[in-house]
């Protein structure tokens, strides 16, 4: 039995636009300036800073910024939403020897909305966000959490992402991972950048 972990954003889908317009939509209700959109999604991924007081100025993030994020979201978070190229294809693919499953920073329910928007919730046996865990990546709580739900040992599980939140995750709860490169992330170095290559790694390590 083995288990492939998927990151949501910037890893399967391009939800980059619709992420950005949602912490501008919060960021002006609160008297802000907007961000551009690249800046924004590369400091949402960098495990160093507190995504709430940079992006909101609050050491936690509020119950008045929680609705107001969600409720824009919930309107618009399908909007402007891609698969990124050949990720189809791929999860067809491992289906066939893998147990498939997402680890994602975004609430569950949205997630879930999300996927099969795009028609791939159907290959994932579970869809695990924020919400259901009490410490979201780079904490370990959710990559361990998705082992013990599938009775699967951690030798025999990746995780796949595109920020070092991910990587942190996977690390800290002993599980090979792979960085790739197509998401909101610009990495120097110790990531991969077609999906071809994510293929060769994943069946390098489970046929090793």
């Amino acid at each position: 039995m083995r288990i492939i972990m998927f990151d949501m954003d910037g890893t399967l889908v391009d939800s980059g636009t619709s992420i950005t317009n949602t912490i501008n939509h919060v960021r002006v209700n609160l008297g802000f300036e907007k961000m551009e959109k690249s800046f924004a999604l590369e400091k949402l991924n960098d495990p160093n800073i507190s995504t709430s007081k940079f992006f909101y100025g609050t050491d936690d993030f509020t119950l008045q910024q929680k609705e107001l994020f969600e409720d824009y979201y919930k309107e618009n978070c399908l909007k402007e939403l891609e698969l990124y190229a050949g990720i189809e294809s791929l999860l067809e693919d491992l289906s066939k020897d893998f147990t498939l499953a997402v680890a994602t920073n975004a609430n569950s329910f949205f997630a879930k909305k999300m996927l099969d928007h795009l028609n791939i919730g159907r290959y994932f046996q579970t869809i695990l966000g924020y919400d259901s865990v009490k410490n979201p990546k780079p904490h370990p709580e959710m990559i361990n959490k998705i082992l013990d739900k599938h009775s699967m040992r951690k030798e025999n599980a990746q995780v796949i992402g595109d920020s070092h939140k991910d990587i942190l995750a996977a690390k800290n709860a002993g599980v090979d991972s792979v960085l790739v490169n197509w998401g909101f992330s610009n990495h120097d170095k110790d990531a991969i950048e077609t999906i071809e290559e994510l293929k060769n790694r994943i069946y390098i390590k489970f046929n090793s």
